[in-house]
């Protein structure tokens, strides 16, 4: 899965890495005169310190000049240790040697300056920092560089047509700019370090667009008999082959289940149903072609609690969110059914497509959850990026082939380390 996505999000970082690097060379002053100006200046400041040095000796330089006049004094006299002074000298070295310390001390202090930053929880804190000195400022100068706004509008473009090539949805895609935005432009960069600043931002801002409140579907299942889960979604997004697949998971965790045959426009939605529970085994609740919808979810509600049964899977006809009336019928089987769960069924495939059915089915009955049909044969992987941010409602389950054992949990460490993140 996502291999595609992969390929070229690699070639996109390196290649706005490279650009990143040669932007922010070209903007560095390199002027002669400017050099030749700041050379001036560090020879002047040398030649300064070296006069104020020649003019005022500090503690170590006095004390080794008493040591030279000592040892004269014994050679002239006689042989005795070299390290022998008076207790007023050695106050007076003592305090020559505390003065200068305290004036060395007092030149290299930094200034301490309130800094007010603010957490992603919006908490504000209050500090006092160092203020960086000439040569903390001329070692960021060094090491460190910056990017223009309007560098990073024109080299982002690149990454952002990589991202809609691959269905990455606008939302998300502004998500990821503004995080760069902040890295390479707001603050300053790590010469050296572009490529990984870029990976981790990118880790950030893909961390981001799963952050909703995630669903165990069978811890749920679990909490209340029977457990009502409505399904929807446009044609032949693959609902009714995924019902079968949870069906079979209930079964795997030894809870039973019964299906209802909500899509009763088509006969031939009907009949599949039919043949999956037969083969799984399982009740099947099924009114004429042309019922009521509402009418068949109910009636499985009803024999659910009467058997003791923990779950009810409720199909409905596939639908085009743009259609008002079939959308309104919708909104009629959600206050019969009462439903605990609303999962929207979408094709991985369709990418921005999907993302948008989601959305609209969001609106109309407020969906709690999301599973993607065909993610096995998605290579560019913009759904699963940018679904979950864009409705704030998880994905629980990737539809991965035929089989009814072919629904795999949704886990978003696994989708990072699929793109390369």
């Amino acid at each position: 899965m996502f291999g595609f996505l992969k390929e070229k999000l690699k070639l996109a970082v390196e290649k706005v890495t490279k650009r990143v690097e040669q932007a922010t060379n070209k903007e560095e002053p390199i002027e002669e005169q400017k050099k030749e100006k700041k050379k001036n200046i560090i020879v002047e400041k040398k030649v300064d310190i070296k006069e104020e040095k020649e003019e005022k000796k500090g503690f170590f330089a006095k004390l080794k000049d008493k040591f030279i006049q000592k040892e004269e004094i014994v050679e002239e006299k006689e042989k005795k240790p070299a390290f022998e002074t008076s207790e007023e000298e050695l106050q007076e070295f003592e305090e020559a040697f505390k003065e200068e310390s305290l004036a060395q001390k007092k030149e290299e202090k930094e200034e301490i300056i309130p800094v007010v930053t603010e957490t992603e929880q919006g908490e504000t804190i209050f500090e006092l920092k160092e203020k960086p000195g000439f040569f903390s400022a001329l070692k960021d100068t060094i090491l460190k560089t910056a990017l223009s706004e309007e560098k990073f509008e024109e080299i982002f473009w690149e990454l952002e047509m990589i991202l809609l090539e691959n269905n990455v949805a606008v939302e998300v895609i502004e998500l990821i700019k503004e995080n760069l935005k902040k890295e390479l432009v707001e603050k300053k960069i790590l010469r050296g370090q572009i490529n990984e600043i870029i990976m981790k931002t990118l880790q950030k801002s893909v961390k981001q667009t799963f952050d909703v409140p995630v669903i165990n579907f069978i811890a749920k299942v679990n909490e209340k008999k029977p457990y009502v889960v409505v399904f929807v979604g446009i044609n032949g997004s693959g609902k009714t082959t995924t019902i079968a697949k949870m069906a079979q998971k209930l079964k795997d965790n030894k809870l039973s289940c019964v299906i209802a045959t909500g899509d009763t426009f088509r006969a031939a939605a009907i009949q599949q149903l039919d043949e999956h529970a037969n083969k799984l085994q399982v009740k099947l609740i099924k009114h004429d072609y042309g019922a009521d919808p509402a009418a068949v979810g109910f009636d499985a509600i009803k024999y659910a609690q009467a058997h003791n049964i923990d779950c009810v899977l409720i199909d409905t006809a596939g639908r085009l969110h743009s259609n008002v009336n079939l959308m309104d019928e919708m909104k009629k089987i959600i206050r019969v059914t009462k439903p605990d769960l609303k999962l929207f069924i979408g094709e991985a495939i369709t990418g921005n497509d999907c993302v948008d059915q989601a959305r609209k089915f969001n609106e109309a009955i407020g969906i709690d959850g999301i599973i993607l049909a065909k993610a096995d044969v998605d290579e560019k992987g913009g759904a699963a990026l940018s679904v979950s941010y864009v409705t704030k409602r998880p994905i629980l389950y990737l539809g991965t082939g035929q089989s009814y054992s072919d629904l795999q949990e949704f886990d978003k460490e696994k989708i990072m380390a699929q793109i390369g993140l």
